[in-house]
């Protein structure tokens, strides 16, 4: 038994020491003198308390045997093994998640006869996340994207760029401030809200008049104890996940209003400042109504674009989510145009018609196969009005079933 416990005691000592000669054999500069000091302190500590708990260990063991009732040994023999991994110097872990998500679509019907017919299998989106506790303060988070096109035309692979990148520093237990690439106050609640952004981006992000993501500088917080009234302020590039090419910036504003559980209110504003005086300022009104049963949202919009001439686009969406059993629920949306967009044509796997008001349909089902792992199908349909000409563009219908899974 001594000499067993001699090796076990011996083993640690040469542990400790051993990563003590490993970390100055990696190191090329000498390390401090006081940090060295205090870190050979600490893990003589640890070694004392093992020692310590080694002898008690063994003196329950022989007193077991020893003892005719035939009492239990003491479960400290896991001890010295839980003290070691009690190092206070260790660096907190790194908590990765990720999801994606994805369709089988045929594009039954498009006002572009070129696209008519077309189908396939896609990932529209996948992400891969990465969460780190600094301290109490602080904390940090980088996301990678992964997407495809959505062009029809283009066949590269689905190579990954950064959504977001930023260090948050609670401030209080109210107030906290994010530094980096961070969600922007113009689609976090709507987004949230809607709940089903892997079958169709929210209003805005659509429609490409506003970026999920920014890099700059947000504050986010209440104003009051009980935190029924909510702000989210950001000062930031304006170019979204790209980089900064030009002296403009973009200030974003959010005010939300939580009167009770099943109601909130939100007013938003931001101005950015653009090149050749295409400056754009864009109000958004958003309500919202939760219940056991679901949820409904309805969403304003205004936007102007400084131009020759300038443009106004006036939008509206409405949507509502009915929980039909714990694992089906049924989704539905009604987007209004009021405006041609002139982007239309480059809204990715939606193109839509630059030139004509549009309405924009969406009716699914949300099948959870599993916790992870939910089946959508839907159908997404868009019908325009007269284009000036008076003619009419062929309305488009598109079929799909989504998938969605978290890992």
């Amino acid at each position: 038994m001594y000499t067993r416990k001699t090796a076990i005691i011996c083993f640690g000592f040469v542990f400790i020491l051993s990563g003590d000669v490993f970390l100055w054999s990696q190191d090329r500069e000498e390390p401090e003198p006081t940090e060295y000091v205090q870190d050979l302190e600490r893990r003589i500590q640890i070694l004392e308390q093992t020692v310590k708990l080694l002898q008690e260990q063994l003196q329950t063991n022989t007193s077991g045997r020893e003892d005719a009732s035939g009492s239990e040994p003491s479960q400290a023999a896991g001890a010295p093994v839980q003290l070691l991994a009690q190092d206070s110097s260790a660096d907190p872990p790194v908590d990765i998640s990720g999801y994606a998500f994805g369709d089988y679509y045929w594009m039954a019907a498009n006002h572009d006869s070129d696209l008519e017919d077309r189908n396939g299998f896609r990932f529209r989106r996948i992400y891969l996340t990465f969460d780190k506790s600094l301290s109490d303060a602080f904390d940090a988070r980088l996301r990678l994207e992964m997407r495809s096109p959505g062009d029809f035309t283009s066949t590269t692979r689905l190579d990954p760029f950064v959504k977001n990148a930023y260090l948050r520093w609670k401030l209080s237990n109210r107030h906290q401030a994010h530094l980096g690439l961070s969600p922007t106050p113009t689609l976090n609640l709507v987004d949230e809200f809607w709940g089903y952004r892997w079958v169709e981006k929210s209003l805005l992000d659509l429609q490409k008049m506003a970026t999920s993501a920014d890099m700059g500088l947000a504050l986010r917080g209440s104003l009051d104890s009980g935190e029924q009234l909510r702000y989210h302020f950001m000062v930031s590039n304006g170019s979204g996940t790209r980089g900064e090419s030009d002296q403009g910036k973009k200030v974003l504003l959010s005010l939300g209003l939580y009167p009770s559980d099943s109601v909130i209110l939100e007013l938003y504003s931001d101005y950015e400042s653009r090149p050749l005086n295409t400056n754009r300022r864009t109000f958004q009104s958003f309500l919202a109504y939760q219940a056991q049963w679901g949820r409904l949202g309805f969403q304003y919009v205004h936007q102007t674009r400084s131009g020759t001439p300038d443009l106004q686009l006036d939008a509206l969406s409405l949507f509502g989510v009915a929980k039909l059993s714990p694992a089906t629920s049924l989704f539905w949306r009604y987007d209004r145009m009021f405006d041609p967009n002139p982007d239309g044509a480059g809204i990715s796997y939606i193109p839509f018609h630059p030139g004509a008001k549009s309405n924009f349909f969406l009716t699914g089902v949300d099948l959870k196969v599993h916790e992870r792992f939910s089946l959508l199908p839907n159908v997404e349909v868009v019908r325009y009005d007269k284009l000036q000409d008076g003619t009419r563009p062929k309305s488009d219908l598109i079929p799909r079933v989504t998938f969605f899974y978290r890992f």
